[in-house]
């Protein structure tokens, strides 16, 4: 064996792993996968899961405030809670879909065109408007709080044929990823 080369190999080595941890203490990044927010891009709010909810649900009401049907029915359904890919014994997000039923078609076509105007001056951003991919090129848009870490997606659901579609907006509100009080426990979130 040629102790030079082993010499070598050794330094290249330890050289290496030193620019490895040495990387890992510039970026922040934790080698066990507790602590990726960097991968967020925003270092989120803690929130207990709850109170999370709660807020998911209000800006839900802003959504249905703004869509303007006061009359329509509403799906019943909650907001559901979620881990985050980015760490999931820390953070989380809430979903929170519903819809908009039961008025006339022109009513529904109003509603989500109220709801188009209305973001901007609400402190959202529209960052998608028209039709989307699907057979019936459904009209769509997406937002995003530019205040909270939110993002809405509404489709208008309208013009079927089939008696058993109901006309419709349907609404995803979801949140940004929270990060949860120490010692809460995220597993089985629902």
């Amino acid at each position: 064996m040629n102790t030079g080369n082993h010499r070598t190999r050794v330094r290249g080595a330890a050289l290496g792993a030193l620019l490895l941890c040495l990387t890992t203490l510039a970026t922040g990044c934790s080698m066990n996968g507790t602590d990726d927010t960097d991968d967020l891009g925003y270092t989120p709010t803690t929130l207990e899961v709850e109170r999370a909810r709660t807020r998911t649900k209000e800006v839900s009401s802003e959504i249905f405030d703004m869509i303007g049907l006061p009359r329509a029915k509403t799906t019943p359904g909650g907001a559901s809670a979620s881990t985050c890919e980015e760490d999931r014994e820390h953070l989380f997000k809430i979903r929170h879909p519903w819809s908009v039923y039961d008025v006339s078609e022109e009513e529904l076509k109003q509603g989500f065109e109220r709801l188009r105007q209305a973001l901007p001056t609400k402190g959202w951003k529209v960052v998608s408007y028209g039709p989307n991919n699907s057979k019936a090129k459904s009209l769509e848009l997406t937002a995003d709080s530019e205040e909270e870490r939110f993002s809405v997606n509404a489709e208008l659901w309208v013009g079927s044929t089939d008696p058993k579609k109901k006309n419709l907006i349907l609404v995803n509100v979801v949140s940004g990823c929270f990060r949860a009080p120490e010692g809460t426990d995220l597993n089985g979130l629902y």
